[in-house]
């Protein structure tokens, strides 16, 4: 009896425990890790020795993985435990970055050790993802975006990046936006209310009369307080989604994802 209870409760163990959907590579020994085919052997070649130039003039260490799909794994989930497992970074500084991006799923990530967040903040690892790889990606140009997304991660880090301007942005504005209409209907519908209180106002007051000789004494009507009360409008905004290479042992932290659905 136990001999055939056994098999079949091993068997409900092993299908109750979840294999990891996408396993973690080992510690690389390159900058730029290509699990994905996605670049040619000469632009990995260049981008590997653009790192390694830009490591001969830096204390802090960059490494780009490159892979195929998340294959249902999450975003930050992943991110995180290949951050951890690789320890990208100087031994005491925390001074790595890791640059995560899944082709198929169009989706990337910045990996910031806890060493380079003063610098390499939530916004301007957002925006450099959104505003400076993404447009690339879009275009077919991942080397293009990869090598524009690391020359902003070394502006960040050196405290000069700043946002690329858009369509929309380095231009004059005329003050038109959702927010500014908010305010001018409520201004419109402030003053509507307090045209109509003293149109109201001089209307019951020309209605009004005195008490006659019964005693009684006649109601004062007059105008009446209306208004409308105001609150503040605010805006929302959004939060993140990151010597030689491996082996410095750095913790690296997580930073929220950036994707380009």
């Amino acid at each position: 009896m136990l001999r055939r209870v056994a098999p079949a409760f091993l068997l409900l163990i092993l299908l109750a425990v979840p294999a990891a959907a996408l396993q973690v590579p080992p510690a690389p020994t390159r900058r730029i890790n290509d699990y994905a085919g996605a670049l040619s052997p000469s632009e990995r070649e260049s981008l590997e020795q653009r790192l390694i130039a830009r490591e001969a003039t830096s204390r802090n260490q960059i490494v780009v993985a490159i892979f195929k799909s998340l294959e249902g794994e999450s975003l930050e989930g992943f991110s995180i435990r290949l951050a951890q497992a690789w320890r990208i970074g100087q031994k005491g500084l925390d001074n790595g970055v890791v640059f995560l991006i899944f082709i198929d799923d169009r989706k990337m990530r910045i990996e910031v050790g806890y060493g380079l967040e003063g610098s390499l903040t939530d916004a301007i690892s957002s925006s450099i993802l959104r505003d400076v790889v993404a447009p690339r990606f879009r275009e077919g140009r991942i080397a293009d975006g990869i090598v524009a997304g690391l020359d902003s991660i070394d502006r960040a880090i050196a405290g000069t990046y700043e946002r690329p301007p858009g369509p929309n942005r380095g231009q004059p504005t005329h003050g038109f936006g959702w927010r500014e209409v908010l305010a001018l209907v409520f201004v419109g519908l402030l003053l509507f209310a307090l045209i109509q209180n003293r149109m109201q106002s001089a209307a019951l007051r020309r209605r009004g009369y005195t008490g006659g000789s019964s005693g009684w004494g006649g109601p004062f009507i007059g105008g009446f307080g209306g208004g409308l009360g105001g609150g503040r409008l605010g805006g929302g905004g959004v939060r993140r989604g990151g010597g030689g290479v491996p082996g410095g042992g750095g913790r690296v932290g997580g930073r929220r994802p950036g994707g380009d659905g």
